[in-house]
C-alpha cells in the first residue's frame, strides 16, 4: 500500500505495569490482591488482579502525550501504594522478587487465571514475573504490521534500559533480566517473525483459532504484537521499571520509534527489517549483561557497547522526531539510566555492598515511590 493511502498514526500512549505486593516486615511476597481490590480508597477502574494473588496490575487511560501518561502513571502508583499501606503492605516494581519462591504462591481464583493454570500447568505457577507493557496508537492495520516488523530491532535496546530482575528465589542468577528467561518458557512468546502483510498475520491467528490452539489473539504472548482488541502496537518485552521516570523514558522512546517509522514510510523510505535470529541474539545479550554488555550492530556486523548503540538510536534515529513530540526531556532520561545503571545494576550493587537481599527489597520499594509520593509520605 502506498504511503499516501495510509493515515498517520495517532501515537497515543497507554502504559500497563505489574507490581509486587510485599509484607514490609518479612520482605516476602504477600497474597494481598483481595484486600487491595476491595478497598474503599481505591476508586480507580484501571486496577486489576494478575495471575498470582501477590500481584496487582495498573493501566493508564489512553493518553495523547507522554506528559499525560506520566501524570496517569504517577496517580496510579500513588493510589496503589497508599491503599496497600492501609493494609500493612508495600508495593514494589521489579521484574522478579529477590527472595520469594514461586512454588509458595497462589494463583488468583478467577476464571481467566484458572484457565491459564489448567492449560500451562507448572509454567503458570512459575510465571511469578512483573513487566511493563507500552501501547502506541496505530490505527491503520497495514502500517501496524510494517511497524512491528521494523520496530523489533529496538527491543533489546529497550530491554537493556529496563532490566530489573537479576535475582530469583533468593539467588543471584548472573543475568540482568531473569524475567525474560522465565517468560521464554511460555508458548508463542519471544520475538515474532516478519509478516508480509496484515492478511498474513490474520491468517496465522485464524489458523491457531480454528485448530483450538488459542481462543483469540490475546494468547499470542510475543515481545511485540498488534493488540487483539485495540488499534495499538503493544511492546511487551520490558521488565517492569522500578522508577516511574524509567517507565516514562521507555514509553517516550517507543512512541518516538513509531513516529520515526511513520515518517520514513510517509517519505517512501524504509527501515531495514532484520531476521528474528539476529534480534534474539541481541535480546540474549540484553538479558545476560544489560547495559554492561555489548549489542550487535547488524549493519556493520560488529559488537559495540550497549550504551553506544542506545545513544546512536536516540541521537541519530530519533533526534528529529522527539522535538516534534516534545519528549526530548523524557527520552534523554536514558542517559541517566546509562550513567547510574538500570534497576538490575543498582540491585546488584546493593547486594554486593550489603550481602543482604532484604536490603535489595527495601531499595526496590523506595525507588518505586520515587517521584510518586511526597516526602511527607516517606518517599525519598
Amino acid at each position: 500500500m502506498k504511503s499516501s493511502q495510509l493515515k498517520a498514526p495517532s501515537l497515543t500512549v497507554g502504559i500497563e505495569e505489574e507490581y509486587q505486593i510485599i509484607d514490609p516486615v518479612t520482605r516476602e511476597l504477600q497474597n494481598g490482591i483481595e484486600k487491595i481490590m476491595k478497598s474503599d480508597l481505591l476508586l480507580l477502574s484501571d486496577v486489576k488482579p494478575e495471575l498470582h494473588q501477590c500481584q496487582v496490575e495498573v493501566g493508564t487511560r489512553v493518553c495523547n502525550t507522554i506528559q499525560e501518561a506520566r501524570d496517569e502513571l504517577v496517580k496510579l502508583r500513588r493510589a496503589i501504594i497508599e491503599v496497600a499501606a492501609t493494609h500493612g503492605l508495600a508495593i514494589a516494581a521489579a521484574g522478579t522478587h529477590p527472595i520469594s519462591n514461586w512454588q509458595l504462591q497462589h494463583v488468583t481464583p478467577l476464571e481467566r487465571y484458572l484457565g491459564v493454570k489448567e492449560e500451562l500447568q507448572d509454567l503458570a505457577d512459575r510465571l511469578l514475573i512483573f513487566g511493563t507493557h507500552v501501547h502506541i496508537g496505530i490505527e491503520d492495520p497495514e502500517f501496524r504490521i510494517d511497524c512491528l516488523n521494523a520496530a523489533r530491532y529496538v527491543l533489546p535496546h529497550i530491554l537493556c534500559l529496563s532490566t530489573s530482575s537479576p535475582f530469583w528465589a533468593g539467588r543471584n542468577t548472573g543475568l540482568h533480566s531473569y524475567r525474560s528467561i522465565v517468560f521464554k518458557n511460555f508458548p508463542r512468546s519471544g520475538v515474532p517473525r516478519v509478516f508480509s502483510s496484515n492478511a498474513d498475520y490474520l491468517d496465522l491467528v485464524d489458523t491457531l483459532v480454528r485448530t483450538k490452539s488459542i481462543p483469540d489473539a490475546s494468547k499470542l504472548w510475543w515481545d511485540i504484537r498488534p493488540h487483539y482488541k485495540y488499534p495499538t502496537l503493544e511492546f511487551r518485552n520490558c521488565d517492569v521499571c522500578t522508577r516511574v521516570d524509567e517507565a516514562i523514558c521507555v514509553a517516550a522512546i517507543l512512541q518516538a520509534v513509531v513516529a520515526k517509522m511513520w515518517r520514513l514510510r510517509r517519505d517512501n523510505l524504509a527501515f531495514r527489517v532484520y531476521r528474528s535470529e539476529l534480534i534474539e541474539e541481541n535480546k540474549w545479550r540484553a538479558v545476560r549483561w544489560g547495559l554492561t554488555g555489548k549489542l550487535i550492530d547488524f549493519g556493520k556486523k560488529q559488537e559495540l557497547p550497549a550504551p553506544v548503540l542506545i545513544k546512536e538510536l536516540i541521537e541519530w534515529f530519533l533526534g528529529d522526531v522527539m522535538d516534534e513530540l516534545g519528549t526530548r526531556k523524557e527520552i534523554e532520561y536514558a542517559y541517566r539510566i546509562m550513567e547510574e545503571g538500570s534497576s538490575a545494576d543498582r540491585q546488584l550493587a546493593t547486594f554486593k555492598r550489603t550481602g543482604d537481599l532484604k536490603s535489595v527489597v527495601d531499595q526496590i520499594i523506595a525507588e518505586t515511590a520515587e517521584g510518586v509520593m511526597t516526602p511527607a509520605n516517606g518517599a525519598t
